[in-house]
């Protein structure tokens, strides 16, 4: 069969070479699937590369089909539930802790919680996770940062790397060991770590400015459940006049917690580039996520700090 008669592609049957129509029994290698597609399959890379100016059209078409399905699958929660109370954890940081000691991220209501040992006796000065006593000097704080980090704790290489991004903790500003860091974290899944990289680039800081990669960390980011990644997006969307696309990323990230999503709906509703049902299912589940997150315990905490933020 020659090429010129070959002008098969979406509607090709799975187990045939699109380019010389041989299937794996007269191949002397298995078929491989074009990467970008997965429509269609190929002997070897010179039957791709002969195949490609028939398929092109339609790879381009599927592989947008494939990243727009990644990118607006409902993300899971940032940061999951506090292990403790089990309730979601909210999407502020002021709202939760990181625990060096057992790597764990818990709550402010359990943190102010009281810690009982066996016999019912309240423990002071104790993680209420692992249990273990609470560092008592910046130098055990930084120890324990290393074990976490030799033991590739995401969260913790993503800590260090805004270290060396801000200067903080005695680290020397270095944007080149923070861009290292967020990139090793985020291959270990710290979703915060590739919204820091995004940002780097699109602000320039430590890498010259580059929009379209800012672009692609920010998805990454999102699709881990970064809420204001995912509202960036959005903004995106609405620049292209694209307010479809702007509307579900900013659903998402209202889904997420990110109440400046909520007040982008709104003011796409007041232009008339959304509905009152998309606002009203916004407000629904930004209320969805409020009551998610509270609960008395971390209601008491949250007047505790701010009872000895002014005092």
């Amino acid at each position: 069969m020659s090429t010129a008669d070959n002008n098969r592609d979406v509607d090709m049957p799975p187990d045939i070479c699109a380019n010389c129509g041989k299937g794996e029994e007269d191949s002397s290698n298995s078929l491989k699937a074009c990467t970008a597609c997965k429509l269609v399959k190929y002997c070897n890379r010179d039957c791709q590369i002969v195949h490609r100016s028939q398929h092109k059209k339609a790879c381009r078409k599927r592989a947008a089909e494939l990243h727009d399905e990644k990118l607006f699958k409902e993300p899971p929660s940032l940061y999951g539930d506090c292990p403790i109370c089990f309730l979601r954890l909210p999407l502020m940081e002021s709202g939760q802790t990181y625990m060096s000691c057992c790597g764990k991220l818990i709550c402010r209501g359990c943190i102010h919680s009281p810690v009982y040992d066996n016999e019912g006796n309240v423990v002071a000065d104790t993680c209420p996770f692992c249990r273990n006593p609470a560092p008592k000097s910046d130098e055990i704080i930084m120890e324990m940062n290393e074990r976490r980090i030799e033991l590739n704790d995401a969260i913790a290489i993503h800590n260090r790397g805004c270290d060396y991004a801000n200067g903080d903790r005695s680290f020397p500003q270095d944007y080149d060991k923070a861009l290292e860091l967020w990139h090793k974290a985020g291959e270990l899944g710290s979703a915060e770590a590739y919204y820091n990289i995004g940002n780097a680039y699109y602000n320039g800081r430590g890498v010259e400015v580059d929009k379209n990669k800012a672009k692609h960390y920010w998805e990454l980011a999102a699709m881990g459940g970064i809420s204001e990644a995912r509202h960036y997006l959005g903004h995106g969307e609405v620049e292209a006049l694209n307010y479809e696309r702007a509307s579900r990323h900013y659903m998402i990230a209202v889904r997420g917690g990110y109440s400046k999503s909520l007040e982008m709906i709104k003011q796409m509703y007041s232009k008339g580039h959304a509905t009152k049902e998309d606002y009203t299912k916004a407000l629904q589940s930004y209320q969805e996520y409020l009551s998610e997150i509270k609960s008395s315990q971390r209601d008491k905490a949250a007047a505790a700090d701010e009872e000895y933020r002014y005092y």
